[in-house]
């Protein structure tokens, strides 16, 4: 079913399309109960005015209902983005976006952040432009928010794991498996004490349950050590220093996401270690700032590219047919080992 239109406004307030038209222009022309019937009937159908018609009418002086349509044949994609510092961000939307243009739909993007600040529900700026569909790039403070959206418009979740409301789908790197190559690469070449700069969120508790598993199955579970980071490069730093200036430090750091990385690594260089001689890093998700050569970051490559247009499939498969349960999938990451890892101090092979 697509969004709600103003006939259906009308038919549910029992008014006329004109009527509802004055009530969402804000006429004074209208008696006190069909106003509140008509935005009863608004709250009611989660009824959103054409942006997009609405703003082209007021710039040419051209009076145009609320449900003026597009060109036919034209489909665009709204995505919402949580997060525009975060670079894996950008391998997703590149393959995102390739992927729906190819198959012929425009596409709008939003800054779900910002719109926050502006005191805006995140998406609203989108539904508002009648989007035909919505790619949520990140996580959401309040996911569950996206039912009332997905119960007329289809939604996908791309590169986060929370949960989500029935029917929508939700695309991302397999987290668990990632932090394990990671993890079992640094015991493989002889670290035991493996601290993890920890993230937030589902994918942050992903990553560090996984890790700890991993510990735990190769008996290390007493050398367990997790500090929060936030997935900030001034969190990484932050709890590198914190771990790397107690008695009994680490050897090896295995950060969360390749920005708790970068930071860890100047950890490490103002407490005057080398890396990966004194103090392996790691970091998660294979971004462009991990393949610097000044950096050269061993890292997880969490597969950004095929997880946007995994998304965009889904997308259409919904646009195509929709309705059904919500699905996940995930993209399965690999370990790219780089500079930065290696033995510990006084082992020169394996365990």
């Amino acid at each position: 079913m697509g969004p709600p239109t103003i006939r259906d406004v009308a038919d549910r307030a029992g008014v006329s399309k004109s009527l509802v038209s004055l009530v969402l222009r804000g006429s004074g022309r209208v008696r006190p109960e069909k106003r509140d019937a008509v935005l009863r009937a608004v709250r009611e159908l989660g009824y959103r005015p054409d942006a997009a018609a609405r703003s082209l009418g007021e710039r040419r002086g051209l009076p145009r209902p609320p449900d003026a349509a597009r060109p036919e044949g034209t489909s665009v994609a709204g995505v919402l983005l949580d997060d525009l510092r975060n670079p894996w961000y950008v391998d997703l939307l590149d393959g995102l976006t390739a992927f729906l243009h190819d198959h012929g739909l425009r596409i709008l993007l939003a800054d779900a952040r910002l719109n926050r600040r502006a005191g805006q529900d995140p998406a609203g700026p989108l539904l508002d432009l009648r989007v035909d569909g919505l790619v949520v790039v990140g996580t959401l403070p309040h996911p569950a928010a996206l039912g009332a959206v997905a119960r007329r418009t289809p939604v996908v979740l791309a590169g986060a794991r929370d949960p989500v409301p029935p029917g929508v789908d939700v695309v991302a790197g397999d987290d668990e498996h990632g932090a394990r190559l990671v993890t079992e690469h640094l015991i493989g070449l002889g670290h035991r004490r493996i601290a993890h700069l920890a993230g937030h969120g589902a994918v942050g508790a992903l990553r560090r349950r996984s890790y700890e598993a991993a510990m735990r199955a190769h008996g290390l579970a007493d050398r367990v050590r997790s500090e929060p980071a936030d997935m900030t490069e001034e969190g990484g730093y932050r709890a590198a220093v914190r771990l790397l200036s107690r008695p009994g430090r680490p050897t090896a750091l295995f950060a969360a996401n390749d920005l708790a990385g970068v930071g860890a690594l100047s950890a490490a260089g103002e407490l005057g270690l080398r890396v990966p001689h004194d103090v392996s890093v790691a970091g998660y998700d294979n971004t462009s700032i991990s393949r610097l050569r000044h950096l050269w970051l061993t890292t997880v490559d969490n597969a950004g590219a095929e997880v946007g247009r995994r998304a965009a499939r889904c997308l259409l498969d919904r646009l195509r047919e929709p309705g059904g349960e919500g699905r996940t999938r995930l993209a399965a990451p690999t370990l790219e080992v780089r500079g930065t890892t290696g033995p510990p101090p006084g082992c020169v092979t394996g365990p």
